[in-house]
Parts: C-alpha cells; sequence; structure tokens
C-alpha cells in the first residue's frame, strides 16, 4: 500500500492535468474520453474544464459526494496517512494546488505526492 506511479497522459506529459489523471484513475476511464467530459462540463457552466465547481459537478454525477478533512492538525495528516486511514474505497483529494486518486490505500500520481497536506476529499456514495 502506498505510491504508485500512474500517469495516463497520452503525451507522457506531468504538469497541468493532474485533475484529469486522478479522475482517470478514479473513474476507470481513458485521459482523453475524461478531458472531454470535463471540456463539456466546462462549456455547459461556461467555466475552465479544470476549475474546482467542474470536476465537483462531474464527480456529483458519477456519484461522489464531497467531505471535508478535519482540521485537528492542519499540516500534519498528509495523503500517505489518509490512504493508510482508507484501505478500502475510492476517493479524490484535494490539497489547494493538486488532485490525488486514492484507491483502497493507494494513492495514484505521476510523483510521490504522499507528503502534501489534503484540504477536502470525495468519496463514492454508497
Amino acid at each position: 500500500m502506498g505510491y504508485v506511479y500512474y500517469n495516463p497522459n497520452p503525451a507522457n506529459k506531468f504538469v497541468g492535468d493532474c485533475t484529469i489523471r486522478a479522475l482517470s484513475k478514479l473513474l476507470n476511464d481513458s485521459w482523453l474520453n475524461i478531458y472531454d467530459d470535463l471540456y463539456l462540463q466546462g462549456r455547459a457552466m461556461f467555466d475552465m474544464e479544470n476549475s474546482n465547481a467542474v470536476w465537483g459537478e462531474y464527480l456529483k454525477a458519477n456519484g461522489y459526494v464531497p467531505e471535508v478533512i478535519k482540521n485537528t492538525c492542519p499540516n500534519c495528516y498528509t495523503i500517505r496517512q489518509f490512504a493508510i486511514d482508507h484501505p478500502v474505497g475510492s476517493f479524490l483529494l484535494a490539497t489547494g494546488t493538486h488532485v490525488v486518486a486514492v484507491i483502497d490505500g493507494d494513492y495514484y500520481d505521476t510523483g510521490d505526492s504522499g507528503n502534501e497536506v489534503p484540504i477536502y476529499y470525495w468519496r463514492k456514495e454508497r
């Protein structure tokens, strides 16, 4: 359990598309399909496809609900610890500047973002 390298970007790029990469893993879909879906969602909302509001609506439509992480230790609860604490389930974590998929205790990214501090997350509604 822990960090797993994941980069579905067809051009093998590493920056600017973390939301698309995370959603690709979370929803088990291709980078291109997620990109197209977010573009259409953004267009319908007159907003950019990588804005929190746009991918938030997209997650809601796919059965996810947002949760706030309690602020008991604002700088010490990391993505790594979240993954350890959540060995079952699918989650999308947001740090404010980055987005990461956590599935069954593993976090998927192009680099080990385990020390980053998440602010909130999305979980699959039961």
